[in-house]
């Protein structure tokens, strides 16, 4: 077997490169030849492409986008040769915002400069914050570059914010003052808006674990101009928990921010402007190894997800150096492992609750495990739900779900009833469609 396919995914060709690693397949076009399962991709500007080794024939290969979306490519395989096989994504509708496009965050190019109206959206969590009524073409009207979005970073939260009887407080009276000082212990910082193209619509913000950064690759307007200015790389007070404060036309999204995640960046994309596909607003990590795996998860798709994050977990056994990232791979290797006896990672989940008190996420998944475990003592899992309930709002949107789904089990317990009334109301506002908790905290007047 010498023939070889040299998989890759390219994308935009200018801003950032963007690496990232994405899962597909190779499968023979006819009853002979080589099948290979849940391949890894790379992605990126000019990425270096994945060689596998097949017999001559002809091929079909696939890659499965963080969006669910899968791209597919003829391909023959000859004896000596290897055979390269490009997928395309080049056409971002700005290179600054080539990774948000990848995750299936914004539109192709030809969507989004191409229509003189905005389609409508595919599902109810893609509807704009700031989306008018149809017209009767069934097209929106391209006004939401009209609308100024204020998007103000709290570095230092108050912990009693994260309670779920506050940020339900947060939702329910329209009339109070900006969310932002209502969550910080230290002054919250409003930023400015990007400079980047696109910023009217789609704004993008990017933060290390210091607070914001610039978007490389973003113009920088001239000295004296009038032009906005990016926010500057120094931040301020940083605590256990930051969140981003979005608000335009009325409407106001508290967005967690999955901070620190080692020296990797989060970004967060504000499409004003309605999208037929993404959120109106995505958080997305620019890890080259686990961004898309995360993606993957927040898709539902566990065992893809798998393919990217099973390694994580492992760090699990010492001091991780990313709790958050292992976190990640602790939802992933309990929603695909269902062992049911002692594994080697039950300690790893013990550890993560222990050692966090701050991430409810860790307690959540050492509840839900004694509750799948035959013989395990209830109670210590009914206490454990209480325990992550106490801590306050996951970081992850699935620990929303797992933590109501725990909750139930204990229809007859008057402590955990109450507790459940309270995480289902927050779902209702969830952004279950993201990987990290986003909340709809008021509706807009458009």
């Amino acid at each position: 077997m010498t023939a070889t396919l040299a998989v890759r995914l390219l994308l935009s060709p200018t801003g950032e490169f963007n690496e990232a690693v994405i899962v597909g397949d190779i499968r023979p076009a006819e009853l002979d030849g080589t099948s290979l399962r849940n391949i890894l991709v790379p992605c990126g500007r000019s990425p270096e492409p994945t060689s596998y080794p097949v017999d001559p024939g002809r091929y079909l290969v696939s890659v499965t986008l963080p969006s669910g979306m899968v791209l597919t490519k003829d391909a023959e395989a000859v004896d000596g040769r290897s055979a390269p096989v490009d997928f395309d994504m080049t056409d971002s509708p700005y290179g600054t915002h080539a990774w948000q496009y990848l995750m299936g965050n914004i539109e192709p190019e030809r969507v989004y400069h191409g229509a003189t109206g905005v389609p409508l959206p595919e599902s109810v969590a893609s509807r704009s914050m700031v989306a008018p009524a149809a017209g009767e073409n069934g097209f929106l009207p391209e006004s939401a570059g009209d609308v100024p979005v204020r998007a103000t970073w709290v570095g230092d939260s108050l912990p009693a914010c994260w309670s779920y009887a506050s940020m339900l407080a947060l939702e329910q009276d329209p009339a109070r003052p900006s969310v932002a000082p209502l969550i910080a212990r230290s002054t919250p910082r409003p930023l400015p808006v990007p400079a980047e193209l696109g910023a009217d619509v789609t704004p993008l913000y990017r933060f290390g674990p210091d607070g914001p950064v610039p978007v490389p690759g973003a113009p920088v307007p001239a000295p004296g101009s009038d032009g906005p200015v990016q926010a500057p790389g120094s931040g301020g007070p940083v605590g256990e928990r930051q969140f981003l404060v979005v608000e335009a036309a009325g409407a106001v999204r508290l967005v967690t921010l999955p901070l620190p995640w080692g020296t990797s960046e989060a970004e967060v994309l504000v499409n004003l402007r309605q999208s037929p596909t993404g959120s109106a607003v995505a958080v997305t990590v620019r890890d080259p190894r686990l961004g898309a795996g995360l993606a993957y998860m927040a898709q539902g798709a566990l065992d893809t997800a798998a393919h990217l994050l099973s390694d994580v977990g492992r760090a699990l056994h010492s001091e991780p150096a990313n709790p958050l990232a292992a976190t990640a791979g602790s939802y992933v290797l309990l929603g695909t492992d269902h062992r049911t006896d002692e594994t080697h990672w039950d300690p790893w989940l013990r550890l993560l609750a222990d050692r966090y008190p701050w991430l409810s996420d860790g307690a959540i998944l050492r509840a839900v495990r004694l509750l799948r475990r035959p013989g395990a003592d209830l109670r210590e899992a009914r206490n454990g739900l209480l325990d992550a309930f106490g801590r306050g709002i996951p970081f992850y949107t699935l620990g929303l779900t797992w933590l109501a789904d725990g909750l139930a089990a204990f229809p007859d317990d008057p402590e955990c009833a109450t507790r459940l009334d309270q995480v289902r109301r927050l779902s209702w506002l969830a952004d279950m469609r993201e990987p990290f908790l986003i909340l709809d905290l008021r509706q807009g007047s458009a």
